[in-house]
């Protein structure tokens, strides 16, 4: 179905969407210092702690799922604020959490609120923009998104060293107020109200069954998905492997992982510039054949002890820096595929990332001590998942979705 013409957005408006997107990445990685004193604090196991990071992912995923059909049906913009005000509130209740129990939940709601930036960001693109402008767009996005995690370990550490893994959550809620209103100032509706019209929400939750019929959907969740996991795996897991086997200050931490967020935004700047030359297909195919070797070789690193922490850091920059590549060109090709639900396509999609990124930090986490053995098995294993996915996508790119004719592959 053709697109009618749309205002593209400004700078102002991506630098704004990348800031309200990395409302969910800042909650994660601010905080990662903290997880071996929060196990402290409450006197509980290091799994028990990182159980606060997996119930976050979990609440970004149910949030997607929520969150895009009902925007596919009312709009983008009243979804996007009562999401933010949902994750500010949370926040706070995280600051007051007295128990890891209480503080699991209240991180699983605080997510469920920060994955209305996150999901809306790509419909928002999406929205006002071709496959290829948008691929680059969502890049342009996720390079500003990365800034803020970029110094979020580094900032958590300072945090930690001043008063404590509480006053993490006190600028996380002072973060989530400014984006509440910026958002409520600044972030435009993109999705008319006539195709809203047509879209009832039963009908736009329908059309996960669709999407979920479709192979190149399964190709790209298994791509972006799995590379999501193989990153997730390493946050959820270097806080005690860095930290506590290879002896790494807490503020020194901040360090290493900044080298991957860097990587993440040096994936994205390359894919702006490459992906109107190559296209869609040719950058997702690219990507995960890096990711999967690369997560082979921490693996092997992790599994030996070969090279010790440096060959196990170098190996990690390659496995990281590939994954908002996929995710910009994996969502948007699906978006694209299904113009009239772009908010399900793209929340399936996210959802699927976060998702196996829990499943990920679960799976590390059931492997006893803090050695890199359990981290470099689940890394290598969503290396080769995701080399699965382009297997599909290699096969089903160009093939009608289901209930379509065929129709010409995103470029």
């Amino acid at each position: 179905m053709p697109h009618s013409p749309r205002r593209r957005p400004d700078i102002r408006l991506i630098l704004l969407l990348g800031a309200l997107a990395a409302c969910g990445p800042l909650a994660t990685d601010m905080y990662l210092p903290s997880l071996p004193s929060i196990a402290q604090t409450f006197g509980v196991s290091a799994a028990a702690a990182s159980a606060t990071l997996t119930s976050f992912m979990a609440g970004f995923s149910v949030g997607m799922l929520l969150y895009g059909p009902v925007s596919d049906a009312y709009g983008r913009r009243p979804v996007l604020l009562g999401g933010i005000a949902l994750f500010t509130v949370a926040s706070i209740a995280c600051w007051l959490s007295f128990s890891i129990g209480e503080l699991v939940i209240v991180r699983f709601l605080q997510a469920l609120g920060a994955g209305a930036a996150s999901v809306l960001a790509r419909a928002i693109a999406r929205d006002a923009h071709d496959p290829s402008d948008a691929a680059r767009v969502l890049s342009m996005v996720a390079i500003v998104m990365s800034i803020g995690p970029l110094l979020a370990p580094l900032i958590g550490g300072q945090l930690l060293l001043l008063g404590g893994w509480r006053v993490v959550f006190v600028a996380l809620t002072l973060f989530g107020l400014a984006c509440a209103v910026a958002a409520w100032l600044r972030v435009p509706e993109t999705w008319p109200a006539e195709k809203r019209e047509s879209a009832a929400v039963f009908r736009s939750f329908a059309a996960y069954g669709r999407l979920l019929r479709d192979p190149l959907v399964w190709g790209h969740m298994l791509c972006g998905g799995m590379a999501f996991a193989s990153m997730f795996t390493y946050i959820s897991a270097t806080p005690f492997v860095y930290i506590e086997y290879f002896h790494v200050s807490p503020q020194h931490y901040g360090l290493f992982f900044g080298v991957n967020v860097f990587g993440i935004m040096l994936g994205n700047v390359l894919n702006t510039r490459f992906v109107g030359r190559l296209g869609v297909l040719r950058m997702v195919s690219m990507a995960s054949t890096l990711s999967c070797v690369a997560s082979l070789f921490v693996a092997l690193m992790c599994l030996t002890g070969w090279g010790g922490l440096w060959s196990i850091v170098f190996g990690l920059f390659f496995v990281v820096s590939v994954v908002g590549v996929l995710g910009a060109n994996c969502a948007t090709d699906l978006m694209h595929r299904y113009p009239m639900n772009a908010g399900a396509a793209a929340a399936v999609f996210g959802a699927a990332q976060l998702g196996l990124g829990a499943l990920a930090s679960a799976v590390v986490g059931m492997f006893p001590g803090v050695s890199p053995f359990g981290m470099g098995v689940t890394i290598g294993a969503c290396g080769v998942l995701a080399y699965v996915g382009r297997m599909l996508l290699v096969r089903w790119h160009g093939h009608p979705a289901p209930g379509q004719a065929r129709q010409p592959a995103s470029t």
